[in-house]
């Protein structure tokens, strides 16, 4: 309990990167005749190829990568021991890399943008929380057994248009998405991006791994250009220093365990609507009460239960990150003002605006 509480506390304490670059206009990119990015604009192209560089958002995913019937028993198994460790086993609640759960999602915290660099001999891929790949154009080969790590080795060619991308050496302590999907060492990916305009892009990938599924998954990203944005860097570290190993509980279990009872009267100085920015996202919190509990709902999306661990600090299990939120009490009991939203990026602040 008081070490759930101390973290909460130094989260709390935990200042994100601000927008400060939202009415940035990205230079020399094609625009409408009001000045608005045009998107649709002809893709532009380097050396004969398609030129693949820009800030990238992903946009929606399709696929069967979160399909289960294809998974082995052993990856089933480690799935459900993964929800319910969730902070325990989740690299990114660790500080470490994702590897290959990257390509599907980007980083955790990093609002679904990378920056692709690209020339001749070597593309470079970059994420918000400092971690990079290299994907060698240069006619070279994989290893048939490299030493295993964290982001693996990637070559790449072109197939007309497209850039065709291999990986393999990626080290087993990794999962290929946030439900705690996991591999061996034998995963080998296959992507293939191809941008169609200036603004859009298809990410078409390929996960053969036969220690983990009996036949390959598969996952169709649509990617759009982050036009007059930027990415901000998220240090896991800075976020979360001298707490992150502390966060170890389970995602339902603990919570639930170490919850405690406030009074509605306490309860009732949370209930609102909360708006700010989350990375550079317009951002709606609403929370309201039920049956004597508190549940939150994130721009328009489902109510999940709040369970509290002090009078104002309150975790949220069933929440897509598991995210914790710290209410700032109103002054004589007043409703409170604001409520902070606790990632590993950082504790985004939300104002109440009803």
């Amino acid at each position: 309990m008081k070490k759930r509480l101390a973290t909460l506390v130094m989260l709390g304490l935990a200042t994100p990167l601000s927008a400060q670059w939202l009415e940035l206009k990205t230079p020399g990119i094609p625009r409408t005749a009001d000045g608005k990015p045009n998107l649709t604009a002809p893709l532009p192209r380097t050396g004969g190829h398609p030129d693949l560089t820009g800030l990238w958002r992903t946009k929606g995913q399709t696929g069967d990568l979160r399909d289960t019937s294809k998974l082995k028993e052993w990856a089933r198994t480690a799935m459900a021991a993964h929800e319910k460790n969730y902070y325990k086993d989740g690299s990114f609640f660790q500080c470490l890399p994702a590897g290959p759960g990257y390509i599907a999602s980007g980083p955790a915290g990093g609002g679904n943008l990378r920056r692709i660099v690209q020339s001749p001999s070597v593309t470079a891929i970059i994420n918000a929380d400092l971690t990079s790949r290299q994907i060698f154009t240069d006619g070279r080969a994989l290893e048939e057994d490299p030493l295993p790590i964290w982001m693996g080795y990637s070559v790449g060619h072109w197939d007309g248009d497209t850039l065709v991308v291999e990986s393999n050496g990626f080290n087993d302590k990794t999962w290929l998405h946030a439900n705690g999907l996991g591999h061996t060492e034998k995963l080998r990916i296959t992507e293939r991006y191809k941008r169609t305009d200036f603004g859009h892009m298809t990410l078409d990938v390929t996960y053969t791994d036969p220690g983990t599924f009996d036949t390959p998954l598969h996952a169709v990203i649509q990617m759009e250009y982050g036009a007059d944005d930027e990415m901000l860097e998220i240090v896991c570290n800075e976020a979360t220093e001298g707490s992150t190993k502390q966060w170890d509980g389970k995602k339902d279990t603990d919570a639930l365990a170490s919850a405690i009872s406030l009074e509605p009267k306490v309860l009732g100085n949370y209930i609102g609507r909360y708006e700010g920015i989350w990375l550079d996202n317009p951002t709606r919190v609403d929370v309201s009460l039920e049956n004597g509990a508190l549940f939150v709902s994130r721009n328009g999306g489902k109510k999940s239960q709040l369970l509290a661990q002090s009078p104002t600090a309150f975790v949220c299990p069933t929440c897509t990150w598991g995210q914790p939120y710290i209410f700032t009490p109103g002054k004589d009991g007043a409703p409170a003002p604001q409520v902070s939203e606790v990632q590993i990026s950082g504790a985004w602040v939300f104002k109440r605006v009803k």
